[in-house]
């Protein structure tokens, strides 16, 4: 083992917490005299060193510009970002790196289908079909395209639980529906959406799904050829990767079909005043300078996390679901709200007569981060009739004893409150 900290591949299948917690630094702060104790991950996860490492040395060593350069600089950033490329096409199981799209994240992967895919193919009077679960990414960019092609948005409810009333989702499945746009997990509710089913009864009356993968990719295996996702996003800072680059993935077919989403340098073959000659697949995607540093990061995240027994992983976080939920529900005059039977790590929660904004800060006084509001989810809380909720979101790293640190700090919020 590593004194370093850093895992390796004969280290990681046990899961053992410690040597993993090494890897990330930022892990050992203390907030306000307190352990951090960091259950935001649905917003964005921590960074571990080898991410951290790999975005040094690119910018220590490797830097410059990408493509058409001729010196060696340029050819081994270049070499790094088309490595990058090819090691997510392998991570999600893809045909081909044609089929492999950085963007600035899994909104612009979402805008990007929008523009160009619902551009095309959505007409007046078409639909364009959501469920009641989805962020805001995945909600306002088919609603800006409904409104300029006087499209119809349709939405698939959801039940008390949380989960999508797959009759009505199948019913709301027409021959106007042009496209179906689905989270893969709710990032407000943790709810695990049977997207497999649910492109399965797309694709039997010829239509096209997009999943959006941002709270799926960091908890389990992704692959879309067993999928059969005709789109699937991600953002890499939720996969422990860093901040501002995402994927897009699609089918060739798909991609070879839509416009160009921007114009610019690396997205031409030849441009002249009379016409420009767009370029192959993926750069035609990908207009001006990339994000580089971001896809060397992305890579990283993805080697260092390949080194899990991912079985092992989703039984971890499995296990602090549970826990955190049975410890949670346990307390009067606190209600869980999403309770579908297939989850990922999150717990969203209100109390009774206490704001989820007064909960986020005291626990913050107690060191522990969690997200409060209406996590860019608010048709989901209109569907429970509540403004907000507070949202503890699990990590591999993260562990039994944070789970009690956060009970006994939502028992310091109702006794502060005067809800002994």
């Amino acid at each position: 083992m590593k004194t370093t900290g850093i895992m390796t591949k004969q280290t990681v299948f046990s899961l053992p917490l410690n040597q993993i917690r090494k890897d990330f630094p930022i892990l050992s702060t203390n907030v306000h005299g307190k352990p951090l104790v960091y259950l935001d991950n649905a917003a964005s996860a921590q960074k571990p060193l080898p991410v951290i490492d790999a975005i040094r040395r690119y910018y220590l060593t490797e830097h410059s510009n990408v493509h058409r350069g001729v010196h060696y600089l340029s050819e081994r950033a270049t070499g790094k970002y088309e490595a990058a490329r090819s090691t997510v096409k392998k991570f999600l199981n893809a045909d081909s790196e044609r089929e492999i799209i950085f963007v600035r994240g899994a909104t612009e992967a979402i805008n990007l289908v929008a523009a160009t895919f619902g551009r095309v193919n959505v007409q007046a009077g078409d639909e364009v079909l959501i469920t009641e679960l989805e962020h805001h990414s995945n909600i306002v960019p088919w609603q800006m395209l409904c409104e300029e092609k006087n499209a119809l948005l349709r939405v698939a409810p959801i039940n008390d639980r949380g989960e999508v009333i797959l009759e009505e989702f199948d019913r709301l499945l027409s021959k106007k529906t042009k496209i179906a746009a689905i989270s893969h997990v709710s990032n407000a509710l943790g709810t695990v959406n049977p997207v497999k089913h649910m492109i399965e009864m797309a694709h039997r009356k010829g239509i096209p799904v997009l999943v959006d993968g941002a709270q799926a990719v960091p908890h389990m295996r992704i692959d879309v050829r067993d999928l059969d996702a005709d789109f699937y996003v991600f953002s890499s800072h939720k996969v422990f990767g860093p901040t501002g680059i995402g994927i897009l993935y699609g089918k060739a077919g798909f991609l070879e079909s839509m416009p160009p989403y921007q114009g610019g340098g690396d997205m031409i073959k030849s441009v002249t005043f009379e016409k420009t000659i767009f370029n192959d697949l993926p750069y035609k995607f990908e207009a001006g300078t990339p994000d580089i540093a971001g896809a060397v990061g992305l890579a990283a995240a993805i080697d260092y996390i390949n080194l899990f027994d991912w079985h092992v992983v989703e039984q971890h976080e499995q296990e602090l679901l549970r826990h955190a939920q049975e410890k949670l529900a346990a307390i009067s005059g606190l209600h869980i709200i999403g309770e579908a039977a297939e989850k990922a790590g999150v717990v969203s929660f209100i109390m009774d007569g206490i704001h989820p904004h007064d909960i986020g800060t005291i626990l913050d006084q107690d060191g522990i981060a969690i997200r409060t509001g209406h996590h860019c989810a608010q048709p989901v809380m209109k569907r429970y009739g509540i403004p907000a909720t507070a949202r503890a979101s699990f990590a591999f790293y993260n562990t039994r004893e944070e789970i009690e640190a956060l009970v006994k700090g939502v028992l310091n919020v109702k006794e502060i409150f005067g809800h002994v």
